[in-house]
């Protein structure tokens, strides 16, 4: 049996430590066909099948190189390759592969390139296939964008050729395995105490509550911050692209769209679950993202007794937000006046949350807004909260105040009804009504 490696490591360049991993992950998964195995078992098969290809080929590396060969090894059979190391580290929360040398990482909010490589297009293929062939989905010329979850239920796009011009890329959302609570969000600056409890009693009194927010804002988490207000003894049906809330409830029903098959027949969307869910007799739905037409099938469920529903959108801002509203719901093909669709929004929506990601990698409420009706043709917002930034820290920290605006809200009755009366103080900006903000 030949190698293509030297037996003499001393003169080992990267390019032959690489021709000499894939000789031997070719011959590892030779010796493994066949072979039944239990998953735990694989590591310690693979050492074994390793240790017999050195003793025939006789080739002598140092123990450091050994482990770390052995490591690579054992990711690309069990795990997704090189990335594995960084979904397996709990404080990096997305995962970029912009081609086999360019893989960034997202670390406490801060974007920075990793020292993870592939060996080269082919390798991030088929760590793309070993992602989504088990889940039944394809990516091809004809079809080259995919999303998919992992077995930990973090959400993965990958785009290949010709969409994407440089070569395959990657996307992962980890899931975090810890659902964040209220005082975690309140720990971090995210909100204050005031306005968790203001939304505490919105999600109890059944409002209609819409998360606005950028990419990567943190909508999704406080979308599930917000489910977990949401009483034990309701059912709760969600609508997910891919399904990534973490509801605690025992009555959830967890409902996901389905990809097209390869005849591009049997796709089940966002729009055919929020209508399929009207039928389940549901206290609450929660779609994890509104994009489409389904933003009217939302809409008219919120205004025929389905209250207490939520959901999130891409805005930046509330007023974006009923934009993209109006947008998505022109989308349905019901050829709806301006005026009517506008007038919808306002009976549907009652309290937009806007979620931003600052400069400096911190995610914060920017403002909680009321819909407070209509005003000729035009919607009417008020923020009861607001987020005031005031300059940049030192280290580029964004510096600034989460404060009241000093406004009530008008469905206040609705809160009390519920059994939340709030105290003035929470509605009272810094300084007193005067004050200015």
């Amino acid at each position: 049996m030949s190698t293509p490696i030297a037996a003499n490591f001393n003169r080992l360049t990267s390019a032959d430590l690489l021709k000499f991993k894939r000789y031997l992950v070719e011959n590892v998964s030779r010796m493994m066909e066949g072979e039944p195995f239990q998953l735990g078992d694989r590591a310690a098969i693979i050492e074994k099948h390793l240790a017999e290809i050195y003793t025939q080929t006789r080739v002598n590396l140092p123990e450091d190189i050994r482990r770390h060969l052995f490591h690579e090894i054992v990711d690309e059979f069990t795990g997704f390759g090189p990335i594995q190391p960084l979904l397996d580290d709990p404080e990096v929360s997305e995962v970029m592969v912009n081609g086999p040398k360019k893989v960034f990482i997202e670390k406490n909010g801060k974007l920075t390139k990793s020292g993870v490589t592939f060996d080269d297009d082919d390798h991030v293929m088929r760590i793309i296939d070993r992602i989504i062939l088990p889940l039944g989905r394809r990516v091809d010329a004809d079809s080259p964008t995919v999303d998919a979850r992992l077995p930990d239920g973090s959400r993965v796009n990958a785009v290949i050729r010709p969409v994407a011009v440089d070569g395959p890329c990657i996307t992962i959302r980890k899931f975090k395995k810890d659902k964040l609570t209220i005082e975690d969000l309140i720990q971090f600056g995210s909100l204050t105490k005031n306005m968790g409890e203001f939304l505490r009693a919105c999600v109890h009194a059944h409002l209609n509550i819409v998360v606005s927010g950028g990419t990567g804002s943190g909508k999704t988490t406080l979308l599930n911050v917000l489910s977990g207000f949401i009483p034990e003894n309701e059912r709760i049906v969600t609508i997910e692209d891919a399904a990534e809330l973490q509801l605690q409830q025992e009555h959830v029903l967890r409902l996901e769209t389905k990809a097209p098959n390869v005849d591009g027949k049997g796709a089940v969307t966002i729009r055919d679950l929020v209508r399929n869910a009207l039928r389940m007799r549901p206290d609450r739905i929660v779609v994890g993202e509104c994009r489409g037409s389904e933003t009217l099938d939302m809409l008219q469920a919120m205004n025929t007794g389905h209250d207490g529903s939520l959901t999130t959108l891409h805005a930046n801002s509330p007023r974006d937000a009923l934009s993209r509203m109006e947008t998505m719901v022109m989308m349905a093909g019901m050829d709806l006046p301006l005026k009517v669709v506008r007038q919808q929004i306002s009976s549907a929506i009652d309290l937009i949350i806007q979620q931003t990601r600052l400069k400096d990698g911190s995610r914060k409420i920017t403002s909680i807004t009321e819909v407070a009706g209509m005003e000729g043709e035009t919607v009417v917002l008020t923020d009861v909260f607001k987020f005031e930034q005031t300059g940049i820290g030192s280290e580029g920290k964004v510096l600034g105040e989460l404060k009241a605006t000093g406004i009530r809200p008008i469905f206040g009755p609705r809160l009390e009804a519920a059994g939340f009366k709030l105290s003035a103080d929470i509605f009272m900006p810094p300084g007193g009504i005067g004050a200015r903000h």
